[in-house]
């Protein structure tokens, strides 16, 4: 069994900073790329943010300069900083990476998400 655990979330005001992580474990071969998306109140979940397993990121263009995703690899855990917030960020945040199970199993996982708030 693999879990995928977001933490970090919560609510700022506008122009402040949330760091989230995400922590994956259980039966894990290894894992490829680990990324955020996001769902905000009535719209479809959108890509925020990738890092591979070789140390790239990509970043949703309109993020670039506020965002920063990171990954430590021992620890087998994606960090999403958020820095100057704003309202339009508010959503639910979620985590997910590529894992190739100890069975060879090779899958997406997704964790449960974790809700940002950007409010004054």
């Amino acid at each position: 069994q693999v879990q995928l655990v977001e933490s970090g979330g919560g609510l700022v005001q506008p122009g402040g900073s949330l760091r989230l992580s995400c922590a994956a474990s259980g039966t894990i071969r290894s894992i490829n790329d680990m990324g955020w998306y996001r769902q905000a109140l009535g719209k479809e979940r959108e890509l925020v943010a990738v890092a591979t397993s070789g140390g790239s990121a990509n970043l949703k263009d309109s993020l670039w300069g506020r965002f920063t995703i990171s990954r430590d690899n021992a620890k087998n855990t994606v960090y999403l900083q958020m820095n100057s917030l704003k309202p339009e960020d508010t959503a639910v945040y979620y985590c997910n990476a590529d894992i190739t199970t100890w069975t060879w199993s090779r899958s997406i996982y997704w964790g449960p998400g974790t809700q940002v708030t950007v409010s004054s």
